[in-house]
């Protein structure tokens, strides 16, 4: 029988779909409820909508379309997300669940802003909660029932108890504790038993269904036992350790769930910085705010002041300074005029713009930040395989510790044996907590990845991480890594019979027709001074010496000392000017008019504001940097003097730079690569870890295991930080998970009873375990201030450039 709810609706993903159960999807959290059973309903638009919790029905109620419409924004989480282990990322499945290897809660693998309610934090809680008092009496019974007052009511004593009537109570009291409040443990312990994936519910299960089992039967059929079994008038019973274990896990695990949400905090940071409309400017000049998810690619936007910038896209008018320091880590505001890039979610100043979209939905910068840091935070550290292959053979090893522990107790142990052989074999396998060596690297990992995007890099995967810390040597690319990759005009020199804007407005003439970098830095200049230009004819370029046409009548050519000769123009004169430019880093290129030298322009690519700074800090750092650049050697030798590089190598092929990477890595040396460009990706790829400038091209960004957002190397230095500090979290997981179970585990047993008379209670050891896996959880967590790096001031630093050879 089809239940209201699965009426048709107007609205995409609307009506919840009945299952084959009779359950319907809650169009708020997801989840899978029972309209029969469930209190929660709202009805919207004539259809009937059935929830989990009154928390969902009344974020429904407040706002019924925003939960009805299909709408694409990557922060909402919609019914069907998928759902992964952080321990073992290969489980994947649409909805929430445990997952099948560790019983662990699945957690969605794009967190979203809306979703604050975890399902099976609220489950948890509300088992503990619950069942918390009837823990409790059962405790005060069991360990102190006959110091109560007396208390007699209608001349029937209540208070003491008789030792049978308290046990029954006991029974009674403890039997929802563990097989309510417990159940999910026995589910968790029954599935890694069929999937042969022994985990810490597998020691949960059979130490609380061996207390509780044990105590039943002998509440039912005490004369099973041998005298030894009886204590204080009665075969012991330990009700009050079966119902204390279940509540003290459960209380661990609501405190682990509560401290692994935190890990998500990062993604949801960067979620929440984007704005939810945007202001578009119409053809007909009017003025709308709409939804962010209706931009599209080319469409007009106007950027008021204080506002954030809603899409990546290109300036067209206006002038501002934009704070793009919430995806770069930057700290200083960029001043933005027309043709200069913006990237979406960064914040506009005090000046207006308006923006051509070029990038929308997932394909904006913050949309890929977000995806490549979800991706690292799943990913799996090589350390992290050590940690798994222990965990597995340790709780093997537990359960054989707990048997060896149950049968020496009770064979040679003292009165009452087989009691203290119930208890240290209960508690050997409560204290084991694997949970712990397998949460030891995925937090750190999860952790640090996060605050990393924060300030500007992206670790792809956990061993970019892991590698970053080992790196010894550096190469660097010239162009976009260590210069803008812009080239700008820098000097223009006028030879006899000629005056330098005479050489500048002929040159920028000739130039307007070519798309060649040299040449619109050129004619970039030319128009900042206002120059008018002529019409060029006949224009040619040619290839690997310059361009040439006619311009006002004369003849011009514009390009090197090979492309004068073919014009009958002697340069030889004016080659030690020339070469000092080039010396300085600039390209220097000749005009000839009419087969007469006329002048020579040089031009440059500036170097980063950020590279000596850079390059001092990495030097300080112990890293060797070396330069390898397609580039003249005389320019690339410029700037390695200026910036006080260790090696450069000029005028490589991108085969050459793959080639020397992989010579100094058989030299012994850990390698990373720098690039921006496609000649890059080789490099990349071959080097131990590859290191893409943001700013660069899809390619090289795919050939790297790390991106630096703003394209500045001083991030170079953040993720070797970032590295260190998240390995040395890592270790320190590690150390205190094998130390816990190396020390927790012998004590439960009771190696310590014959010198110092300690046995450890079960009750304690559920309380140790609990907190063990928090503890971890909760040093990862310091990774989001021991990891934060702050960018390096920028040094004041002259004007430096690198030429850049003419096609």
């Amino acid at each position: 029988m089809n239940s209201p709810s699965s009426h048709d609706h107007h609205s995409a993903g609307a009506v919840p779909v009945e299952t084959a159960d009779g359950r319907v999807t809650d169009p708020v959290c997801g989840m899978q409820v029972d309209p029969a059973t469930t209190p929660h309903h709202a009805d919207h638009a004539g259809a009937h909508f059935h929830f989990c919790s009154e928390r969902c029905r009344a974020k429904f109620v407040a706002d019924p379309e925003r939960y009805l419409t299909s709408r694409d924004e990557p922060e909402v989480a919609r019914p069907g997300a998928i759902y992964t282990c952080p321990m073992h990322p290969e489980v994947r499945q649409q909805g929430p669940g445990n997952c099948p290897f560790c019983g662990m809660a699945l957690e969605p693998e794009m967190p979203n802003l809306e979703d604050d309610d975890n399902p099976e934090l609220r489950d948890f809680s509300r088992r503990f909660w619950w069942t918390l008092p009837l823990t409790v009496v059962t405790l005060v019974l069991a360990m102190f029932g006959q110091y109560l007052p007396r208390i007699v009511l209608g001349g029937v004593q209540i208070l003491p108890l008789s030792i049978d009537l308290q046990t029954w109570v006991e029974l009674v009291l403890t039997t929802p504790v563990v097989l309510w409040a417990g159940w999910p443990f026995f589910e968790r312990c029954v599935q890694s038993i069929r999937n042969r994936s022994p985990n810490m519910f597998t020691l949960i299960g059979i130490g609380v269904a061996a207390a509780f089992g044990y105590s039943l039967v002998a509440t039912l059929a005490p004369g099973l036992f041998p005298p030894s079994f009886t204590e204080h008038g009665r075969v012991g019973v330990y009700y009050e350790a079966a119902a204390v274990i279940v509540s003290l896990t459960l209380l661990g695990q609501m405190l682990e769930l509560r401290a692994r949400s935190k890990t998500s905090a990062a993604i949801k940071g960067l979620l929440g910085l984007a704005p939810k409309e945007a202001r578009r400017v119409n053809p007909d000049g009017t003025e709308e705010d709409i939804p962010l998810t209706h931009v599209h690619v080319g469409d007009h936007l106007r950027v008021r002041p204080g506002e954030k910038v809603p899409v990546d896209g290109e300036v067209v008018e206006g002038r501002s300074s934009v704070d793009e320091s919430m995806l770069t880590g930057e700290p200083i505001p960029v001043e933005k005029t027309a043709g200069d890039q913006v990237i979406g979610a960064t914040q506009n100043g005090t000046g207006a713009l308006v923006i051509r979209a070029a990038k929308v939905g997932s394909d904006t910068v913050l949309s890929q930040i977000v995806q490549l840091v979800a991706q690292a935070q799943r990913s799996r550290a090589p350390m992290q395989r050590m940690a798994d292959t222990v965990a597995y053979w340790f709780v093997l090893a537990v359960l054989a510790i707990a048997v060896a522990t149950f049968f020496i107790w009770g064979f040679f142990g003292p009165d009452p044996a087989w009691t203290f052989a119930i208890l240290n074999a209960v508690s050997v396998l409560i204290i084991a907590c694997p949970c712990a060596l397998g949460l030891a690297t995925p937090m750190s990992i999860m952790v640090a990845t996060g605050k990393a995007a924060q300030v500007g890099v992206l670790f792809r995967d956990a061993e970019a991480i892991e590698h970053m810390r080992r790196i010894d040597t550096l190469i660097v690319d010239k162009t976009g890594t260590l210069t803008e990759g812009r080239p700008a005009f820098k000097e223009v020199v006028a030879f006899e019979g000629f005056d330098a804007d005479q050489v500048l407005h002929l040159a920028a003439s000739l130039d307007q027709g070519s798309e060649h970098p040299l040449a619109d830095a050129i004619v970039v200049e030319a128009r900042r001074r206002n120059f008018e230009f002529d019409r060029v004819e006949d224009f040619d370029s040619v290839t690997g010496m310059g361009v040439r046409g006619t311009v006002a009548g004369h003849a011009l050519a514009l390009g090197n000392t090979a492309l004068m000769d073919d014009m009958g123009a002697d340069p030889g004169a004016h080659l030690d000017v020339a070469e000092r430019l080039r010396r300085e880093g600039a390209s220097a290129m000749f005009l000839a008019v009419d087969g007469r030298l006329a002048g020579l322009i040089a031009v440059a690519d500036p170097i980063k504001a950020s590279a000596a700074t850079a390059i001092n800090e990495l030097h300080a750092a112990g890293l060797r940097i070396i330069m390898a650049t397609g580039d003249g050697l005389t320019t690339a030798r410029a700037v390695a003097t200026e910036l006080g590089l260790d090696e450069v190598h000029g005028e490589v092929r991108p085969e050459d730079k793959a080639e020397l990477v992989q010579r100094l890595k058989g030299e012994g040396r850990r390698v990373a690569m720098a690039g921006d460009g496609i000649n890059d990706a080789p490099a990349l790829a071959a080097a131990d870890v590859g290191i893409a400038m943001g700013t660069g091209t899809d390619v090289a960004m795919s050939s790297a295991q790390i991106t630096l957002v703003k394209g500045d190397l001083r991030g170079i230095l953040r993720a070797r930080k970032i590295s260190q500090a998240t390995v040395a979290n890592m270790k320190q997981n590690l150390t205190f998970a094998f130390l816990y179970n190396a020390l927790g585990v012998p004590v439960a047993a009771g190696v310590l009873y014959p010198a110092f008379g300690i046995l450890l209670s079960p009750m304690v050891a559920a309380l140790a375990m609990s907190l063990s896996s928090v503890s971890v959880v909760a040093n990862a967590l310091r990774l989001a201030k021991s990891a934060a790096v702050p960018p390096s001031p920028t040094a004041p630093v002259r004007d430096r450039t690198l030429g850049l050879a003419r096609d």
